[in-house]
């Protein structure tokens, strides 16, 4: 009896035990979802503060891009500039002379010059072979000699019959027909020696020299060969070395150019500046390029070849035009351009031509009055229709 009675007792106290495991169990899950809906609840507030301050940034932000900038602007006005036409060509000799054959030809047994070397007048520049003339020359000179020995002959005949027609021993027309033989006598040395002096004149002109002073172009010759009056040019030179621009200029330009405007010559390739002057300029224009030529005299420098090409400034007296700073002018697809502020403060895109380059600025050749706000700095920056706030500049003058 006793001992169930333990039984019951025992039995009573496990199931205690366990009851209040169970409730433990059941405090620490309530606590664990207290403390995760808790974590929940200021996660989500957090994320609410930072989304509501954070549209409040942007909006302060987007109100802060909105205010309108401050750009430097210029009211360049109009100063006096040189006109300066910019325009390019090709080098030629001012006065190109072609030199061939002047005389019979032969063949060439030596040639004394180079391209590039200077001669004078008369110089040779290459040599013909002549021993065949030579031999007719002094046979020539020989034919000379023999027909003055005849003349001298006939001379003499004469002065012995005049010393006795007086003795009445020769007739009158034989005096005649002697006078007529010292006649045809002193003729035939006159004609020998004419034809003496031919011969040394031809021999003469077998070389070929240089008919100026001046400066050997090209050479298209060679010893050993063949030249003759169908030979051509044999060489080509510059009279006294004289060079000139061909420039190639647009029709109105053309029309600003007179004989003795200033120009300056600039070589492709070399940084070089030769002064020149306008010489002649083209009576015509070309009907498909609508050009004319100006032809602008330079002096000699190594730095001019003919058939090259070059550029030149041209100086066409003084204008009035706007004078802005380098930084103003600006280059697009379409060409040169500025920008300039209007009435109502807004940006806005003027097409100009630009015309002389100084130290002081680009003066504008056409595309502005010189009353407008042009936008001296930081045109790369903005977009015609921007609204900005002009701080105007003074103009370097």
């Amino acid at each position: 009896m006793n001992y169930e009675r333990k039984v019951d007792v025992m039995d009573s106290l496990a199931g205690t035990q366990s009851y209040y495991e169970d409730a433990d169990s059941s405090r620490r899950k309530r606590t664990r979802m207290i403390v995760a809906l808790v974590l929940i609840a200021l996660a989500l507030g957090a994320a609410y503060y930072a989304f509501t301050h954070g549209s409040d940034a942007a909006g302060a932000d987007g109100q802060g891009a909105a205010a309108v900038p401050n750009v430097t602007v210029v009211v360049p006005g109009r100063v006096s500039v040189e006109a300066a036409i910019a325009a390019n060509g090709t080098i030629a000799a001012r006065r190109e002379m072609p030199v061939g054959v002047a005389g019979e030809g032969g063949q060439v047994v030596r040639v004394l010059v180079e391209p590039g070397q200077w001669v004078g007048a008369g110089q040779t520049l290459a040599v013909i072979d002549r021993s065949v003339q030579a031999q007719q020359a002094a046979s020539l000179a020989a034919s000379i000699r023999v027909a003055q020995a005849d003349a001298d002959l006939a001379q003499a005949e004469l002065e012995r019959a005049q010393a006795l027609v007086g003795r009445g021993f020769i007739s009158k027309a034989d005096m005649d027909r002697k006078r007529a033989t010292r006649d045809a006598a002193n003729a035939r040395v006159r004609v020998a020696q004419a034809q003496y002096q031919e011969a040394v004149a031809r021999n003469g002109r077998l070389n070929i020299v240089a008919p100026a002073a001046g400066l050997v172009l090209t050479r298209q010759v060679e010893p050993g060969q063949i030249v003759g009056a169908g030979s051509g040019v044999l060489f080509r030179m510059a009279r006294g070395g004289e060079m000139e621009m061909l420039a190639q200029m647009a029709e109105a330009d053309l029309a600003r150019v007179k004989v003795g405007t200033r120009a300056t010559v600039t070589p492709v390739g070399s940084d070089l500046s030769i002064a020149g002057q306008v010489w002649q300029k083209s009576p015509v224009i070309n009907m498909d390029t609508r050009q004319g030529t100006v032809r602008i005299a330079v002096p000699y420098s190594e730095a001019l070849r003919p058939g090259g090409f070059a550029d030149a400034r041209l100086i066409a007296g003084t204008a009035s035009a706007p004078l802005l700073p380098e930084s103003a002018v600006q280059s697009g697809v379409e060409g040169n351009f500025v920008l300039v502020v209007d009435g109502n403060n807004v940006i806005k895109r003027v097409p100009v031509k630009v015309g002389t380059v100084t130290d002081r600025g680009v003066s504008i050749a056409s595309g502005l009055t010189g009353t407008e706000k042009v936008v001296a700095l930081a045109g790369a920056f903005l977009n015609p229709g921007d609204k900005v706030n002009p701080v105007v500049q003074k103009s370097s003058q």
